[in-house]
């Protein structure tokens, strides 16, 4: 069958044809450029701690030492210290500080980030990179779709699937005529990458109205957030219009901030990188058009309040690559592919509406508002939700509206991970008796299921394997009408023990389910692959995983 094409070669393309090649799924991807990034540090991305962890399974780059993972977030108006979180755990739970569940996001350059992926692909078989190649033409047929490229080594390209992860002009998504409302520049911000020695080491800071600005929206609005070896980034909300920035008002700013929060005179500093981050706000009315996708940028603009565009497109890419696995592999199953769609879209959709929600509050300037008591407070925690990843502006979303989703299942129970949502990382023992950690075992192109037994990690494998009900779960597992690894471990937050836990590939949660139920296990694998299996032994699966699990059982 013929490879993925990939339009795009930033860090959402790039993350895409990493994640297919781990599935054995071949690619080709169209770099428009020449096969390297410019190093900028006034351009950086912050990534989640699930998001991180994707990464480094894919590059198997030890991110987090490239990157800085905050110590703490702290936010202030004027003087004066309106919420302070630490990200140390020990501390919080001695001293009873928010953020015990919040770990730490990374914040990392976004060169960097692009050259973990680079290198990783250039040791890839899978992975085909032509550079210099920009596309100007896609025909579609029934088999697969053609792309044409121009420039030094234009020719056609012969693939299963187009997937556009090329940025907010999107040359796929004009090729598709799909739309793209929103708004234009509905945040603009100047940035500076700097070396210098601030109070606080390794925390984070968003500082609004500082007292020695009294202009601009709200007075004023400062972000620093470390880097590693004494760099930090510093962004400051510009107010709304076209006025250039220019090198004599951005040293300005930075010499008068750095003066504001060190206290006195401007300490030293050496400006490494400047630039002028204009955030704008759309969403493409349609995600597929026949064997042509989109993802990132090229699919959807955010970014306001300080939510974390990349790391949506960067989602984007891990759901929609078990999905064309599955597809490439099997067969294309229709009602799975626009699961893509139907998942990603709403889930960017809710946080556009949010932050178009909160942005009159927030960037509305003073008034009666301003002092209204308790405002401020919880204005300044909207933002911290957007800059941490929480809340509803910046949380991950759910899938649990999901047309994968299962419907009722009689053995259901809750744990402490919402249906749709992502895993909790935890050790497991894997099939060959090793222990993993549980996020290791994603992006294989299998289902998981995770059984609860209190115990086994004392035991090897062998003496529990063929104990209890282990058999009847094996076998279970063995009838699913998907590829599935099945693994144990020891607890998983707010599950009882014996539960078996369903885990699609890229890491969400099916279903919980209170000891071995078959029928209902395979009704949730069925449900999460888009309905019923295109296999033939779809027909008879139920029956056969009851067969199977009660022969087991009686053994």
């Amino acid at each position: 069958m013929d490879p993925v094409i990939i339009v795009g070669a930033g860090p959402v393309g790039l993350t895409l044809a990493l994640a297919l090649a781990r599935q054995e799924v071949p690619s080709v991807v169209l770099d428009e450029g020449p096969g390297k990034d410019e190093p900028r540090l006034a351009r950086t991305v912050v990534l989640r701690e699930d998001t991180t962890a994707l990464m480094e399974r894919l590059t198997g780059a030890p991110l987090a030492e490239a990157g800085a993972h905050w110590a703490g977030w702290r936010a202030m108006r004027r003087k004066q210290v309106m919420r302070e979180v630490t990200f140390d755990d020990a501390a919080e739970e001695s001293e009873g500080r928010e953020g015990a569940s919040n770990p730490a996001p990374l914040h990392i350059a976004q060169h960097v980030l692009t050259g973990a992926l680079r290198a990783a692909l250039a040791d890839e078989r899978l992975v085909k990179v032509a550079v210099d190649s920009r596309l100007d033409a896609i025909e579609q047929e029934a088999s697969g779709v053609t792309a044409h490229t121009r420039g030094p080594k234009g020719t056609w390209w012969r693939g299963s699937y187009v997937v556009g992860c090329d940025g907010p002009r999107s040359t796929v998504r004009k090729l598709q005529d799909i739309r793209f409302p929103g708004r234009t520049a509905v945040e603009r911000h100047a940035v500076a990458a700097l070396r210098t020695e601030l109070p606080w080491d390794g925390q984070a800071l968003l500082h609004r109205m500082p007292p020695w600005r009294t202009s601009g929206p709200s007075g004023g609005e400062v972000t620093g957030r470390p880097l590693p070896d004494g760099v930090w980034r510093l962004d400051w909300l510009l107010p709304p219009g076209k006025d250039l920035v220019t090198p004599e008002l951005l040293v300005a700013r930075i010499r008068e901030t750095l003066a504001g929060w060190t206290g006195g005179e401007t300490p030293p500093y050496e400006l490494l990188d400047t630039g002028v981050h204009t955030v704008h706000h759309r969403l493409a009315r349609r995600w597929r058009v026949g064997r042509v996708f989109l993802a990132g940028d090229a699919a959807h603009c955010l970014g306001t309040l300080g939510t974390h565009g990349l790391d949506e497109g960067l989602r984007d890419a891990d759901n929609l690559a078990w999905k064309l696995a599955s597809a490439w592999h099997h067969g294309p199953y229709e009602a799975l592919l626009d699961s893509y769609q139907a998942e990603r879209r709403a889930i960017v959709a809710a946080r556009l509406r949010a932050a178009d929600q909160a942005l009159p509050l927030l960037r509305g300037g003073g008034g009666l508002r301003a002092y209204v008591p308790g405002s401020a407070r919880g204005h300044d925690a909207l933002l911290m939700d957007g800059h941490l990843g929480q809340g509803a502006i910046g949380a991950p979303g759910t899938y649990a509206d999901s047309p994968l989703a299962p419907g009722d299942l009689e053995g259901e129970v809750p744990v402490d991970t919402p249906r749709g949502a992502p895993i909790m990382d935890v050790r497991v023992t894997a099939e060959d008796g090793s222990f993993v950690q549980l996020r290791d075992r994603l992006g294989r192109g299998a289902l998981l299921v995770l059984l609860i037994a209190p115990g086994t990690g004392v035991w090897e494998r062998k003496h529990w394997a063929t104990a209890g009900i282990m058999p009847r779960l094996a076998a279970a597992v063995t009838a699913l009408p998907y590829p599935a690894e099945l693994l144990v471990a020891e607890s998983y937050p707010g599950a009882s023990a014996h539960s078996v836990l369903l885990v699609r590939p890229d890491g969400h949660l099916v279903t919980a389910l209170s000891g071995v139920r078959p029928a209902d296990l395979y009704a949730a694998a069925e449900a999460a692959l888009g309905g019923p299996a295109q296999s033939a032994r779809s027909a008879k699966g139920a029956e056969e995983t009851e067969e199977a699990g009660a022969a087991a059982g009686s053994r």
